[in-house]
């Protein structure tokens, strides 16, 4: 029943219920690893979300780390994508979907320590198929970028 939902607004339900409690966006963060399997797995903590912006944090720890002792790229690629897809789709309208056709990423350091991903972009407002680009900086606890990511997201009606 869940999956009929359309996403965005699962999204904002969900934001809207949980972040005002008591760790309750960590609580929404469990839920969101929930409902996109893939991107749980680095255990993000989604910090800021509304439509057109997401702040998403993750931790280095062993399970993203590579053998150089830094936050693997695909985990840096993984939080930089769901940054760019949490901001455009909170506030997708009900009638449209979205699913990305090409992720890049330029890693400009190693990446060491809690990380921050944010993206902020302008919301299609209308389910008429097109594609969208949106960046995503990942930055170190000093405020560095690590990372920058560029993701087209094609955006068309929900069927």
């Amino acid at each position: 029943m869940l999956s009929r939902i359309p996403f965005g607004r699962a999204l904002r339900a969900a934001w809207s219920s949980l972040r005002p409690l008591p760790g309750g966006r960590a609580i929404f963060s469990g839920v969101f690893g929930t409902m996109v399997p893939y991107s749980g797995t680095i255990h993000p903590l989604i910090l800021e979300l509304e439509p057109g912006y997401a702040r998403v944090q993750i931790r280095d720890r062993r399970s993203v780390r590579n053998h150089l002792e830094s936050v693997h790229a695909i985990a840096l690629m993984n939080v930089a994508e769901m940054a760019t897809g949490l901001a455009m789709m909170f506030g997708l309208p009900d009638d449209a979907r979205a699913i990305i056709t090409h992720l890049s990423i330029d890693y400009l350091k190693k990446a060491r320590g809690t990380l921050t991903a944010e993206c902020r972009c302008e919301v299609p407002r209308t389910n008429e198929r097109a594609e969208y680009d949106f960046s995503s900086d990942v930055r170190d606890e000093s405020g560095e970028v690590v990372a920058r990511a560029q993701a087209r997201w094609l955006v068309g009606p929900a069927s």
